[in-house]
């Protein structure tokens, strides 16, 4: 894989320095604190924070969970009067907007053996400001007794969703409310294009049978058969299997490899305590925690693998074929615009974009049976107007066309001003619009036969 405009990758210092810091809690006041906001779940941070301080008993750690977008949007309203010493989460387009905004600062770890690269992508920083102590791809996962319930086939691709079958039987989050389904959203685009990538999106999401709240009331939903699918990050699918969870996980041909990340927050009140903590992440103990059944997450040490669990891939030997080259400051430079495009279009117009895909399946059906091509075309109509997207690739890059999406709305009446507040319902009337007209297409094509 190829990371562009990323720079020269920095070399790992060799040293020893974190078997000193791990040696024990005398190095650290009695009052010593470590604030942490992540957007990672409990099952997560539990297990570290207590390995952790186990090590450390004198350092107070805390855990403020977050989704990644609110994570940054917290660490950019309180840098005037920052309480935070690290942020904590999957996304590196996300800490590309912290690193921009001047909010991280840099520390080189010493810890000895994390991987440098994963293909050609940099797992740390070049410029030192966050480090990559784990490795992460997208796919999907399925709960195999719902399946075999519901007479369904294993998927395999993202265009598979597409299909009339898995209507009403998949599960996906917002990238507003998801860093690791930003990052998964915004691979497909990397890898199909803005409108071949957004078509499949929208079709994908048309089968849908709910947007959840967070990334991980999608494998909830899949582990309880709330839900046959999930569009997940994979350690999602590895940690839900190796609880014993009736599932499978598979990683489509368009998928990325990327890393998650830490970083110390710029002006952070208790830097030594920070700084331990990422050297206990990158330290030997810390990567053979991510084995743990409830993380089931893939290190950046390569000799880790050698004691990995069975059936969790080694990305170091080719395990995984992540076909997408992918692109971290284009995912940043329309990172707000991709969020309020998926909320306009799919999120609170889910319903809408329900009733046009099965009006569309429902027609589908009845010309394979009765081929017409006046039907077919009115049909072809319905599709390509639930595909459109209001503004074009060029668009969505331009960063003043960006800045303006200054608000993340949790819910779809949430007060939203200016600019912003007319483009975002510009898109509404046009997608509502658009949904209605497809549905209405679909149904004149069906009543031709």
């Amino acid at each position: 894989m190829a990371f562009k405009n990323a720079g020269k990758a920095r070399r790992l210092m060799l040293g020893t320095a974190a078997a000193a810091i791990l040696s024990g809690s005398a190095a650290f006041a009695a009052d010593d604190k470590l604030v942490v906001v992540t957007s990672f779940p409990a099952d997560l941070t539990d297990v570290f924070k207590a390995a952790f301080t186990k090590e450390n008993p004198t350092i107070a750690v805390e855990i403020v969970n977050k989704s990644t977008s609110s994570g940054v949007k917290y660490l950019q309203e309180t840098a005037g009067n920052n309480q935070t010493d690290l942020f904590w989460a999957s996304a590196p387009d996300a800490f590309e907007v912290l690193k921009a905004n001047n909010l991280l600062q840099i520390y080189s770890s010493e810890v000895e053996g994390g991987a440098s690269k994963i293909g050609n992508y940099p797992i740390d920083d070049p410029d030192g400001f966050y480090r990559g102590f784990a490795l992460s791809g997208y796919g999907l996962m399925w709960n195999t007794r719902y399946m075999e319930s519901y007479d369904l086939p294993a998927p395999k691709e993202w265009e598979d969703l597409t299909k009339p079958v898995y209507f009403g039987h998949v599960g996906i989050s917002s990238p507003s409310r998801s860093g690791t389904t930003h990052l998964t959203i915004e691979t497909i685009l990397q890898g199909e294009g803005w409108e071949d990538g957004w078509k499949t999106i929208k079709e994908m999401s048309g089968n849908a049978q709910t947007i959840t709240e967070r990334s991980f009331g999608v494998p909830d939903g899949v582990n309880s058969g709330t839900f046959g699918i999930g569009v997940v990050i994979d350690f999602f699918g590895f940690s839900s299997k190796a609880s014993g969870f009736p599932v499978e996980f598979v990683y489509p041909s368009v998928t990325a490899l990327v890393p998650a990340n830490i970083g110390l927050v710029a002006n952070a009140p208790d830097e030594k305590p920070a700084k331990a903590f990422i050297d206990f992440l990158l330290s030997p103990e810390g990567q053979a925690l991510l084995y743990d059944p409830k993380i089931m997450r893939l290190p950046v040490n390569q000799k880790a693998y050698e004691n990995a669990p069975e059936g969790l891939p080694n990305p170091f030997s080719g395990a995984i074929n992540a076909s997408v080259d992918f692109d971290t400051q284009v995912s940043e430079e329309r990172y707000n615009v991709v969020n309020s495009l998926f909320d306009v279009m799919i999120t609170y117009r889910l319903g809408d974009l329900q009733a046009a895909t099965e009006a569309i399946h429902s027609a589908e059906k009845a010309l394979a049976e009765t081929p017409n091509p006046q039907a077919q075309k009115l049909l072809d109509e319905a599709k390509a107007l639930v595909a459109e997207v209001p503004i074009t690739v060029e668009q969505a890059s331009d960063p003043s066309f960006n800045a303006v999406f200054k608000v993340k709305r949790k819910k779809a009446d949430d007060a939203v001003e200016g600019r912003q507040a007319e483009v975002e319902q510009e898109w509404d009337a046009k997608t509502v619009e658009n949904y209605r007209k497809a549905a209405e297409l679909a149904g004149q094509a069906e009543g031709m036969l």
